[in-house]
């Protein structure tokens, strides 16, 4: 079987023989209606999509031979097609953006013959294009946009004026750009624009009619991904092949796939779907690592999580109204939105009653990849990750606290002091809270809870080990005996009452003065 793997082009995926799960059910409906914005993550099959949309309206009948479209079209009229991919924009040029869209206007002129207006105008340019497209060929105009955000996420929140200058410069080119499309609506037959996050509240759609948004929605959740149904069927064989290099069963390698790159959900009915770049790749190595994160975390979503004052655990697990993170607003003091859509939340459950869903990691690849990111960055761990966490690993699987003491104490004690926030009491206990999530979240091994909802209360960070129990509650400048208290007076232990496995309570406090572990103590 051969894996598409950096393919995204749909003619040479069919030419040459590569794997293809056929959703060209769901992109013949699609394809029946006018205008639509999609955002979906990164490697998640967008530049695929635009480019089997362009095959289809182009009429390229002999590139969907044995896939479902061939029972469902039957007149291929050919229409033309203006194709902006806004992935290949130079950040070295001057006003990349603009050079591009004229760029591809002179391309279609040139393709289909059309005499061009005499003016430097880009929205003129484009606005007349349309028509005289209509006009010359008897069909209206398909246009497609892939990745339409992408000149201005390059450009935010950078911190630098002259990037400041030119994302203001290119929303204002593409909302001029967009106007076209109301002006010349009666010429489009289709348009698309895709990306991963959705600008409206900067007023960037404003110019023309507001699209039909799918990206969350029954219709189209799995028109991009696998499916549970896809992966067993079109990749039967691709297990098994893993599961003889696991040393596993077909069974058990089915839920290590599900563990690692199952979990998106995008609608109400929550169908899983999988993460298709880790698939493919997963196959092609037979080796299961963090393919979709390593390929590259986007350095916008780093920005803007660097320039927030919350941390990350503050959005996970918790249930939100759709507007809360559907519409982003370009401002760091609310990063929700592009956190969800960027593909490092996910919908994880919905509220009926309430009209509310629960966002949280759509499984273990986004979650610790997400993790050991911002605690490197957070931490300034430069490369410690792995052996600081191996050592609390071997120390908690062999019930040897006072190790795990030791590690804790040293990693905070080589913090420098310069890092540690010191204006009021909430900061510093955020401080060393966050701290200590980010540290324990780096443990994927062990069963992690912070900040666990008990019965009559929350505690601080719970380890499940597979003999061990870990009940860990901090004080900040308080005492070790006040937090093993509070252990005892809420319950923490109660659940784990008919638990087999040794339990221990761990009660500790921090020093804001010397940064570092004050009293440790043990029941």
């Amino acid at each position: 079987m051969k894996y598409p793997i950096g393919i995204q082009s749909f003619e040479t995926l069919r030419r040459d023989g590569y794997v293809y799960v056929d959703k060209t059910d769901l992109i013949y409906k699609l394809a029946q209606g006018h205008v639509y914005f999609l955002a979906r993550p990164r490697r998640f099959g967008k530049s695929l999509l635009v480019s089997t949309l362009k095959a289809y309206f182009e009429g390229r009948r002999d590139l969907f031979e044995g896939l479902k479209m061939m029972e469902l079209e039957q007149e291929w009229t050919k229409y033309p097609v203006i194709n902006f991919d806004f992935n290949g924009l130079s950040s070295q040029e001057k006003n990349p953006l603009r050079n591009y869209l004229f760029s591809q206007i002179v391309a279609a002129e040139k393709k289909y013959d059309i005499t061009p207006e005499d003016t430097d105008d880009l929205g003129l340019r484009f606005r007349t294009l349309i028509p005289k497209l209509h006009e010359k060929t008897g069909s209206r105009v398909v246009v497609l946009i892939d990745e339409y955000d992408k000149p201005l996420l390059d450009l935010l929140d950078t911190g630098n004026p002259d990037d400041e200058k030119q994302l203001a410069s290119n929303r204002e080119l593409l909302k001029a750009f967009f106007s076209v499309f109301k002006a010349t609506d009666d010429h489009l037959r289709f348009v698309l624009l895709t990306g991963i996050t959705k600008f409206s509240q900067v007023s960037m759609f404003s110019g023309f009619n507001q699209p039909d948004d799918i990206s969350l929605g029954n219709r189209y959740d799995t028109l991009l991904g696998i499916t549970e149904e896809e992966l067993y069927t079109v990749f039967e064989e691709p297990i098994r092949e893993l599961a003889d290099e696991l040393g596993e069963s077909e069974e058990v390698t089915k839920q290590l796939l599900k563990q690692h790159y199952d979990g998106y959900h995008f609608s109400k009915r929550m169908k899983d779907v999988y993460n298709p770049f880790s698939i493919i790749n997963t196959f092609a190595k037979l080796d299961m690592r963090d393919y979709w994160f390593a390929s590259g975390t986007p350095t916008y979503l780093v920005r803007l999580l660097g320039n927030t004052p919350e941390d990350i655990m503050q959005y996970t697990g918790k249930n939100y109204p759709e507007q809360m993170f559907i519409d982003y607003k370009a401002d760091s003091a609310m990063p929700l939105p592009m956190i969800f859509q960027a593909g490092y939340l996910t919908i994880k459950g919905y509220d009926k009653e309430f009209n509310t869903y629960l966002l949280d990691y759509p499984n273990n690849e986004v979650k610790q990849g997400l993790i050991t990111l911002l605690a490197n960055d957070y931490l300034q761990l430069k490369g410690l990750a792995a052996s600081w966490t191996q050592k609390i690993v071997r120390a908690m699987r062999d019930g040897d606290l006072e190790q795990v003491r030791k590690e804790f104490t040293a990693f905070l004690a080589e913090t420098p002091y310069s890092m540690r926030p010191k204006k009021t009491q909430k900061q510093r206990e955020l401080y060393f809270h966050y701290t200590f999530y980010l540290l324990m979240r780096l443990i994927s091994c062990y069963t992690v809870y912070t900040e666990k909802q008990l019965s009559e209360g929350r505690a601080d960070c719970i380890v499940e080990t597979a003999k061990q129990v870990y009940i860990f509650e901090f004080k900040l400048d308080g005492t070790a005996a006040d937090a093993l208290q509070q252990i005892a007076d809420r319950g923490y232990a109660k659940s784990y009452a008919s638990d087999p496995r040794t339990i221990y309570k761990i009660g500790a406090s921090f020093s804001s003065k010397t940064g570092t572990i004050e009293e440790w103590s043990v029941e």
